[in-house]
């Protein structure tokens, strides 16, 4: 297939009731872009699909959020990553990933590279054991008693750590969910 396989991290959608677009629904949005191999997995806005890399992540989130607006009628900031990118994450993680539970460990993807200076006044070590890291367009971190849980999580997704970068958290264990499913080849079924 010469279409490289893409991931699409849909930021705040089915929680709470709010901002609700169905797998089934995304499927169908992300067809009817012309896009291949289309699989969704969990209820939180994750897909993954094959397009022609000459197109691009950045053209390729616009395009869909533009789609979704059109077709739920409501904003939704869209990441797209290729697989290569979402391998080097997994590659890249600063914490024993294999021997933690996947709900301690979590990424976020964002929309570009955080100067450094964004996270000088959070002191890391006022939250141990909690930790984390800067990566390439991703935070590593390691929550022990969760996300729910997490002052860490709090201070570094405050708006004005983050102001203007979208970004969106995947557990650990999705993380590695869609590099396995950005690694096939064709669709071989979805993983709702």
């Amino acid at each position: 297939m010469s279409d490289t396989m893409y991931a699409a991290l849909l930021r705040g959608i089915n929680v709470g009731g709010k901002k609700k677009v169905p797998m089934a629904e995304l499927r169908e949005v992300l067809e009817g872009l012309g896009h291949g191999a289309v699989r969704t997995y969990v209820q939180s806005g994750n897909a993954v699909f094959g397009a022609p890399a000459e197109r691009g992540a950045e053209a390729l989130a616009r395009e869909l959020e533009q789609a979704i607006e059109a077709r739920f009628g409501f904003a939704v900031a869209c990441l797209v990553v290729d697989g290569a990118f979402l391998r080097a994450v997994v590659e890249a993680c600063p914490f024993p990933a294999g021997e933690l539970e996947g709900r301690q460990l979590h990424v976020t993807f964002l929309s570009e590279q955080p100067d450094p200076s964004r996270f000088a006044r959070i002191e890391a070590g006022d939250f141990l054991p909690e930790e984390f890291r800067v990566g390439d367009r991703v935070l590593y971190l390691y929550a022990p008693d969760g996300l729910g849980r997490s002052k860490l999580a709090e201070a570094l997704y405050r708006p004005a750590v983050l102001k203007g970068i979208d970004a969106t958290t995947r557990n650990w264990n999705t993380v590695v969910k869609l590099v396995e499913m950005t690694g096939r080849e064709e669709g071989d079924g979805d993983g709702d």
